[in-house]
């Protein structure tokens, strides 16, 4: 028989204990101990030391675990979140984060830096109070800690300043709610390129300390590697300067760590394995590894502190994978002892760099063009999605009409309100989203939720519009019968009706209706036939804080027409016909968008003039008339011309056009004000897209990141031989030349009766490629200018930088791609000078642009590929239009609007500035019909919320606008512009806000951060040392702002911000 089974029982405890007794033996050799959890109802403990922090006399590497969630991208923002669609890529932000502040409770040295609130503020709505309570712990601790904390980590070159920081400030208002702490780092890690406007407003004006990104020219990292400037100080702006600078660090290794030591749950790394029973234990080898690489890295920085990323895209989903092995490595890379390396944040690495006192290169301007190999510049995400990108700036200007309005009667908590749009309008500034960068099934969620938020602040609109004009206030005096004109609406109170009281009732069976297709010539209540007695009521609203005279152009079907304002005193039209090419757009894109026949009715504009005064509206009826009455709206001429001699001319008070017949292209530019008369030749060519069989870098084709032309011959439309067909418009208040390039490019060179400059309204598409040839499309023009391969770009639609062709400021350029390595984002637009004049072209959205000769300026206006470029996206660029059957599906066209500008120097920077708030702000149009000609909407048929006699000076613009908790407001004014960019306008500004507010008192205006998320005086910048002899001059500022005070001063380039309280 067998040993007793009590025999049996004691063999095995002695054994269990000798196998214990080894075992702890051995934990006590690798230094292992207990450490109790953060989380008291948690009896987990961690054997691993990781309580270490930063020491003086040993290399510090500070670890910072972190995870880098694209809102959108592969899959759509919500997809992310959930983790639905893994088909294409597995990733599931709310176990992410979740399973971070699970990892995080169990030990209390652990860190973790999260960005993106449009992810967190999903995941804090679901959780109980007591989670909430336990992550407001963390972040008191300084465990969690929330870095750039904008919705996004937006784009950099397809973005405005004021999208920016707006939805910088989104995520800001957030934390600040919910966990009263303010970021103070900058975490850029994954845009394709850094601005100047990112660097120094974005980042020392929200009162930043720093900013950290991952990307840079590797011809500019190799240097910067070599030279250990990794890290600088950042003065981005040239007119604040030292003012508004901050820490810059390019990171040492992308975003995430060496992959030797990458821990996500599908990691080849190997693992710290210090269990001696088991086979495989390499903690001496994984220890060694780590010192070498360290050290590799920290060779290339300044100071004994170096900073790796433990993270990469959508890491820590199963977060103990990661912290389980960090723990080991602080533990036994602390005993070897050759360095120092601990659980930190990008805040704490910060601070030990600051505390060096070390000395610091300074960098200026930008970071674009951004390149990763020689034939592979990210410079075609500039345009790629152009539709998106001109959709997302259009709702820009929208969303701060709809807030003012929403402000000027009351903001509706329940909806409907702006919040929709605002959060809509956040996300899509996302880098893989205006960037065009996302697969097409994201861009239409993207497009998708715009669309929703538009509707609903459109809403707003109506209502505030309705509320506001059936007010019981006095009707303006209308006996005097003039012309109202913006200057007259400014002096004359008369013009200017303030807002109603709170206790005045607005007309219930009044709607005002928007229309978002009046691109494509359809707007349904325009359209109405007036024969019957009708009366179109249009409401024109001016969001900016001047008045503006605005030439309005409606779709409408009758063909005689009076226009009358709000004294009733009839004002010129002109009705304008249709083009064929106008019509065949109309009826494709409206069926593609709304389902329905646009109908084929006789269509024309009717075009009039609106004086509309600041921050306010004025309503114009317009009615049938009598065909050939003296006040019924002009005709326009038409004229085919097929000579092939001569020249056609365009004449306003502002500008003179000249057209030659015999290339049909423009060819001279006048400007009356200055006599500035310039030689300009505009046409349209494209690039062949190189599919990656180029000699050179094979594999390296276009597509949504990367403009690799197959050559740098640009093909134009046709032959030189080959002339532009032309159709002449003439009328009393617009004059215009129809233009057909070829089957798919035409324009309408377009000069109204009031303007100083050309307005070109492009369309292109469908592209062809059935010839198997990906094209990127440009139009350029060429002027008589001796610019010596100078140029200027806007930066996010703020500053003016100087561009040098073929030239970089930091290094030495090597120079393999003559066009696309000289491409640039424009925002706002681009511009040549030489000794006395200035050839300035401003865009309708974000696009790629350059100078590839002297005297000539291109710009890329639509891109449809055929190959990806190999960046990740894994779909191909090429944007179809389907109205049902597949069949019929061919290629987007894209329908937009570039003004070009020749004057003097000393001009030239008051149109780019005043006309490029005019495009970034458009008048808003509302419209509703009556069914009697003597009807009327209501008495308030002008408004402006600014006292009647005055505006904002003319460098000085209204940015925001927008209703807070509690009837605060959140105020934000603008200088536009730099330091020596105009001899008077560049100076301080003066603004009265009680004016500005006019009848609405103000209690306090206190001054805050960019972002809103502190005070002013609250923030305390970290001061630099600084290599060589750099001048700083002391910027002009505004004094210092307190409390009660109602004047506000502005220096050069500065943005202010308030909250401002109502008695």
């Amino acid at each position: 028989m067998g040993a007793p089974i009590w025999w049996v029982v004691v063999l095995l405890v002695l054994g269990l204990s000798a196998t214990v007794s080894v075992a702890e033996s051995h934990r006590q050799k690798l230094g292992l101990c207990s450490k109790k959890s953060n989380d008291d109802d948690d009896d987990d403990e961690s054997p691993y030391n990781t309580d270490a922090g930063p020491v003086p006399d040993k290399l510090n590497v500070h670890l910072v675990p972190h995870t880098h969630d694209d809102v959108g991208w592969l899959k759509t923002v919500d997809q992310y979140f959930v983790g639905s669609n893994n088909t294409i890529q597995v990733a599931a932000v709310q176990y992410i984060i979740g399973s971070v502040i699970d990892s995080l409770l169990k030990n209390p040295d652990r860190k973790f830096i999260y960005v993106e609130q449009a992810f967190f503020q999903r995941w804090w709505r679901l959780q109980n109070k007591q989670m909430q309570k336990k992550v407001k712990k963390l972040v008191e601790k300084g465990q969690l800690e929330f870095i750039n904390g904008g919705w996004c980590m937006h784009d950099e070159a397809t973005t405005h300043y004021l999208d920016m920081i707006d939805q910088t400030t989104l995520g800001h208002r957030y934390i600040k709610d919910q966990f009263d702490v303010a970021p103070r780092i900058g975490w850029q890690i994954d845009p394709f390129g850094h601005s100047a406007v990112q660097g120094y407003l974005l980042g020392a004006e929200v009162g930043f300390d720093a900013l950290f990104f991952a990307r840079a020219d590797y011809q500019d990292k190799a240097k910067r590697q070599a030279d250990r400037t990794m890290e600088f100080i950042w003065r981005g702006s040239k007119t604040l300067g030292a003012s508004a600078q901050l820490f810059g660090g390019l990171l040492g290794h992308h975003y995430d760590p060496p992959p030797e030591f990458r821990y996500d749950i599908h990691s080849e790394a190997p693992l710290f394995q210090d269990d001696p029973l088991l086979y495989d234990y390499n903690v001496e080898e994984r220890v060694e590894l780590f010192v070498k690489l360290v050290q590799e890295q920290a060779a290339q920085f300044r100071t004994n502190h170096t900073m790796w990323t433990m993270g990469e895209d959508f890491a820590y989903e199963y977060a103990e994978t990661w912290f389980k092995q960090l723990d080991k490595l602080i533990h036994y890379v602390n005993l070897d002892g050759r360095v120092n390396v601990f659980y930190s944040s990008p805040s704490m690495y910060l601070d030990s760099k600051h505390a060096a006192n070390e000395t610091w290169p300074v960098k200026e301007d930008d970071f674009f063009p951004y390149a990763d190999c020689p034939h592979c510049y990210w410079t075609g995400y500039f345009t790629s999605r152009p539709a998106l990108k001109r959709y997302v700036r259009r709702l820009s200007g929208f969303l701060q009409a709809a807030r003012q309005l929403e402000f000027l009667v009351g903001k509706n908590e329940t909806g409907p309100n702006t919040d929709s749009l605002e959060e809509a309008m956040a996300i899509v500034q996302h880098h893989d989203g205006v960037s065009g960068t996302e697969r097409q099934h994201v861009a239409n969620d993207y497009a998708k939720r715009l669309s929703i938020g538009a509707a609903e602040a459109a809403e707003v609109i109506s209502t505030a519009l309705n509320r506001l004009i059936s007010g019981n206030v006095p009707k303006p005096d209308t006996k005097k019968k003039e012309k109202v004109t913006a200057k007259k609406l400014l002096k004359d109170p008369k013009y200017v009706i303030q807002m109603p009281s709170s206790e005045e009732v607005s007309n219930e069976s009044l709607k005002f209706e928007l229309c978002f297709l009046l691109n494509v010539s359809y707007c349904p209540p325009t359209e109405v036939d007036l024969s019957g007695g009708k009366t179109l009521v249009v409401v024109a609203y001016n969001p900016l804080g001047w008045p503006r005279d605005e030439m309005i152009r409606i779709p409408v079907t009758n063909s005689a027409l009076t226009v009358t304002d709000s004294d009733g005193q009839a004002i010129p039209s002109q009705l304008v016909p249709l083009s064929k090419i106008a019509k065949g757009l109309r009826e494709k894109y409206v069926m593609a968008h709304e389902g329905v026949h646009a109908g084929k009715g006789d269509l024309s504009y009717l075009v009039f003039q609106a004086s509309v005064p600041p921050v306010g509206y004025r309503t114009f009826h317009i009615r049938a008339s009598v065909p050939g009455s003296p006040q019924s709206a002009e005709h326009a001429s038409v004229e085919q011309n097929n000579e092939r001699a001569g020249h056609v001319k365009l004449k306003s008070s502002g500008a003179h056009i000249q057209i030659s017949l015999q290339t049909g292209r423009i060819e001279k530019m006048k400007d009356v004000k200055t006599g500035v008369i310039a030689d300009v030749e505009q046409s349209y060519c494209w690039y062949n897209a190189s599919v990656g069989n180029a000699f050179e870098s094979q594999g390296q084709a276009s597509g949504a990141y990367i403009f690799r032309p197959n050559s740098s011959e640009c093909f134009p439309l046709g032959t030189p031989d080959d002339t532009v067909q032309l159709t002449v418009i003439r009328g009393p208040l617009v004059e215009e030349v129809h233009q057909t390039f070829s089957p798919w490019i035409s324009q309408v060179v377009r000069l109204y009766s009031n303007a100083d400059h050309a307005e070109i309204e492009f369309t292109v598409g469908p592209i062809p490629v059935e010839d198997g040839l990906g094209k990127e499309v440009v139009t350029k023009v060429s002027t008589n200018l001796e610019s010596n391969g100078e140029f200027y770009t806007d930066s996010n639609g703020r500053d003016f930088l100087k561009r040098v062709r073929n030239y970089r400021s930091d290094w030495t350029l090597n120079v393999t791609e003559e066009v696309a390595g000289n491409y640039y984002p424009l925002n706002l637009g681009i511009y040549l000078a030489d000794n006395e004049t200035e050839f300035s072209v401003l865009v309708d959205r974000a696009l790629g642009g350059g100078s590839i000769r002297d005297g000539e300026l291109e710009i890329m206006l639509h891109r449809r590929m055929l190959r990806d470029d190999g960046r990740g996206v894994g779909d191909v660029l090429n944007e179809v239009v389907c109205t049902g059957d597949p069949e019929t599906c061919e290629g987007l066209t894209v329908q937009g609007t570039y003004y070009l500008h020749a004057s003097s120097k000393t001009e030239a920077p008051k149109w780019r500035r005043s006309y490029g708030q005019e495009l970034l702000f458009p008048v808003q149009l509302a419209f509703t019909v009556l069914e009697s000609s003597e009807a009327n909407v209501g008495p308030a048929l002008n408004f402006s919320l600014l006292a009647s006699d005055y505006s904002l000076p003319p460098n000085v613009a209204l940015l925001t606008l927008q209703e807070l908790e509690e009837g605060d407001v959140l105020f934000r004014l603008a200088h536009l512009y730099e330091i020596g960019e105009d001899d008077i306008l560049s100076a301080v500004a003066n603004v009265d806000t009680q004016a500005l507010f006019g009848k609405k008192r103000i209690d306090k205006i206190e001054e805050v951060t960019l972002t809103a998320n502190q005070k002013k005086s609250d923030v305390n910048p970290l001061q630099w040392n600084v290599e060589g002899n750099i001048s700083s001059t002391v910027p002009l500022r505004g004094h210092h702002h307190k409390k009660h005070e109602v004047l506000v001063e502005l220096g050069p380039m500065e943005i202010r911000t308030f909250i401002v309280s109502f008695e």
